[in-house]
Order: structure tokens, then C-alpha cells, then sequence
């Protein structure tokens, strides 16, 4: 990825607006997103450990290195009940 990511606190996602549109317009991608976030969400339930979400609100693209507890069918849950909606994330690490 080529695109400058601005660095942000996950607390400051809450004020964060997000378009409906998908920012992945490629199958294959998606399902990779799917399973890069399935996998983060292991990781953070059995390691507590942090992943770098890279996603695009309705401003820049963003990214913020939290901890997932959960994936729904359209959100990444995040402490304190944060999210962020699945078809705005461009890669998780």
C-alpha cells in the first residue's frame, strides 16, 4: 500500500463518519479482508494482541492498532464497543 495512513486512537473512532460504499472492489480481496479480520479476532480473544487496522472513513484513509473482540456480518468490534463497518477496511495486519 502506497497511501499515507493517518494514525489515530481508537477512541477517536467514535467520532469518525463512514460512507455505506465498499472501499474493496475486488472478491478476492474482500475475502482476504474476511479472513485477515477472523484471524485478528483469534488473536485478540486468545492473545490479547494488537493488530493495524488500515480503513477509510469518510475523510482519509486512517489507521489504528487496537485490539478486535469481535466480527459481525458488518462491523469489527473493538473495546468499549467501538466499530468499525467491515466495508470500509482496506487491510488488517
Amino acid at each position: 500500500m502506497t497511501t499515507n495512513f493517518q494514525t489515530i486512537e481508537k477512541e477517536h473512532i467514535r467520532s469518525l463518519k463512514f460512507p455505506n460504499t465498499e472501499v474493496l472492489q475486488d472478491k478476492d480481496a474482500r475475502l482476504q479482508r474476511n479472513i485477515e479480520l477472523f484471524r485478528a479476532q483469534s488473536l485478540g480473544n486468545l492473545e490479547h494482541s494488537k493488530i493495524k487496522i488500515f480503513f477509510e472513513d469518510d475523510e482519509s484513509p486512517k489507521m489504528v492498532e487496537t485490539t478486535v473482540w469481535a466480527v459481525t456480518d458488518n462491523r469489527v468490534v473493538l473495546k468499549q464497543g467501538l466499530g468499525i463497518p467491515i466495508n470500509r477496511i482496506l487491510k488488517s495486519l
